[in-house]
């Protein structure tokens, strides 16, 4: 889908980058959508020289670093105006490249005999050192030396970085102007001039659909001697001075960010000094699981076991086969998770007596629990309604206190950390949605998830004398077991209803997915907040340009992938697109999948 994709074509990313927003906005407000797509689809054919000085670079980079191609590494020159290296890694990951560069960075500084210590900047997907300015030409000297082993990238990081918005904030991925290679011409100058260095290699996969750079560099900020302390270029999220003398320690580098893999065996120990090992208040220091539902439609065990109850459920959508569809989104939902939340402690996936092929259950991390296993009441089952499988979830075993709850068409769009969801102090985050839960009370042609959003309503406001308005954002779900099961002797009569209905009925509460978050929030354990997010529904028309833009911008916190509604006409297409868009955005295998299935 990369090669195809109008979104991501050299001569387009020329277009935005020349081009400012404000302009951009004007054109696309005057010329129609159908215009603009037929203009970029004739711009992704041409060349306009750009084929040809890649080819160019290509050879030069090979000459360049002539051992790297011995030693069987991969060099590629990215699609677009920068045209930079990269180095292919089919293991390529924002953590992954992240601790390459912070490992390049020591390593150097240590071989110079550079002095430095680790600061907590204000970007957890950044490792950030700080080295005095006297020691600058050391400095050069050795990332002129990291040069001639790889191609490494520096460019300048001013002071707005420092002032980004916290960690919990959406954020749209930084794009660094001014990047270049350490040892040519305009590297050598903004090694020798800029207050704040950033310093990375950039990597890309196999595929080419997937490219990381600077935005996982290593900062290096430039610290003044004034009267017996050293004092920051920027401000940090601990302190902008300490003593000169102050004692250098040890410490984990998970200590210092919140972008890290707790699990792992092994973690990289840096050199620091004692305010920035100190746990801050906006740090989330609890474990947060990750919990899954997922049912296979195709398994005929399931269909007949199905077909036993001789029901569908109220509402045509409830016997839609397009809710149980398997079009292998959880496979690529779970590489999101790996890629963008390393932080993830286990997780757990619920299901019917099933379980992917390609799935290694045997992965220290992955649970694959039954409905059996969390239902106390074995009437309640088999069960084919997703409320009343929901309503069971805080009954895991072994299930962490806060975790996050995800549908199979629920993917993260880029890294985020544990505070994009919950608050140090245990709150979960509510993400509210500007479409609205219909009114008035609940009618006979309403919609499941309508009809449930009106029953949470009445809830709420029979305890709380307040009115739902809006739905929720369908985004991973931050959740909490205790306020969950609070919620099962709360709300005992509409939650027993739920639980044992096999269908979804015009009964149903949504607990998780909606009543959780109003009672959490009205309940002092919940707080408003934001998330960049997109909804994508794929009987929608002009979702294949979204899709498109998505997998370009590589803007989104999270995003959804939908089918509620499906006639059988559309079917093939929507494979090929989804799949297509799915194995572009997310190309490498994770953790979760048995080797043998990495490439089908």
């Amino acid at each position: 889908m990369t090669a195809a994709n109008p979104e991501a074509s050299p001569a387009v990313a020329l277009y935005r980058a020349v081009l400012p927003t404000r302009l951009r906005r004007g054109l696309a407000r005057r010329v129609p959508v159908g215009l603009r797509s037929v203009v970029k689809r004739l711009l992704r054919g041409a060349r306009f020289g750009f084929g040809p000085a890649r080819a160019l670079r290509a050879r030069r980079a090979r000459g360049r670093w002539p051992h790297l191609v011995r030693e069987g590494e991969g060099l590629a020159v990215l699609v677009g105006t920068s045209a930079r290296i990269a180095l292919v890694r089919s293991t390529a990951s924002p953590l992954g490249l992240r601790e390459a560069n912070l490992e390049l960075v020591v390593t150097a500084l240590e071989r110079a005999g550079v002095d430095y210590f680790a600061v907590r900047g204000a970007s957890d997907l950044r490792a950030c050192f700080a080295v005095r300015e006297e020691d600058r030409p050391r400095v050069a000297a050795a990332l002129r030396a990291c040069v001639r082993r790889a191609p490494v990238y520096v460019a300048p990081a001013g002071a707005e970085d420092a002032a980004a918005p916290g960690p919990h904030s959406p954020q749209a991925p930084q794009t660094l102007g001014g990047a270049a290679l350490g040892g040519s011409r305009r590297g050598r100058r903004t090694t020798g001039s800029a207050p704040v260095l950033r310093v990375g290699m950039v990597w890309r996969d196999p595929g080419g659909s997937l490219s990381l750079g600077l935005e996982y560099g290593c900062d290096l900020e430039f610290w003044q001697q004034e009267e017996g302390r050293l004092i920051a270029p920027r401000p940090n999220r601990v302190t902008s001075s300490v003593p000169v003398d102050a004692p250098r320690i040890t410490v984990p580098v998970n200590r210092l960010t919140a972008f890290c893999a707790h699990h792992a065996r092994r973690t990289r120990q840096v050199r620091t000094v004692e305010p920035y090992t100190a746990a801050l208040p906006e740090d989330v220091r609890f474990p947060v699981d990750v919990v899954y539902t997922w049912v296979d439609g195709d398994d005929p065990d399931w269909q007949a076991r199905r077909r036993e109850q001789g029901g569908e459920g109220y509402h045509a959508e409830s016997a839609n086969p397009a809710r149980y569809l398997n079009r292998d989104e959880l496979r690529y939902s779970l590489r999101s998770v790996a890629q963008h939340a390393p932080w993830a402690r286990r997780i757990f996936l619920v299901t019917d007596r099933q379980r992917p092929h390609w799935l290694d259950a045997d992965h220290p991390r992955i649970t694959v629990v039954d409905h059996r296993e969390i239902f106390d009441d074995p009437a309640a089952l088999p069960t084919f309604n997703s409320h009343a499988i929901e309503s069971r979830l805080h009954h895991i075993d072994g299930l962490a206190e806060h975790f996050l709850y995800f549908n199979d068409d629920m993917f993260l769009g880029r890294p985020v950390t544990p505070q994009d969801f919950f608050l140090s102090n245990g709150m979960t985050r509510v993400f509210l949605s500007p479409a609205q839960i219909p009114r008035p009370g609940v009618a006979p042609g309403d919609r499941p998830v309508d009809a449930a959003g009106k029953n949470n309503r009445r809830l709420i406001e029979e305890l709380f004398g307040t009115t739902l308005v809006q739905k929720i954002r369908h985004a991973p779900y931050p959740l909490r077991r205790s306020v969950l099961s609070e919620m099962e002797e709360r709300f005992a009569g509409p939650h027993r209803a739920t639980a044992f209905s096999r269908f979804r009925s015009a009964s149903d509460i949504s607990i998780p997915s909606s009543l959780y978050h109003y009672y959490a929030y009205l309940t002092g354990r919940a707080v408003p907040s934001d998330i960049a997010y997109a909804y994508l529904p794929l009987d929608r028309p002009g979702v294949e340009r979204r899709l498109n833009i998505l997998l370009a911008r590589r803007d989104r916190q999270a995003f959804c992938v939908n089918d509620t509604v499906s006639d059988g006409r559309d079917q093939e297409r929507q494979e090929r697109m989804l799949q297509g868009f799915l194995r572009s955005y997310f190309p490498v295998p994770g953790p979760f999948e048995r080797k043998e299935f990495h490439d089908r």
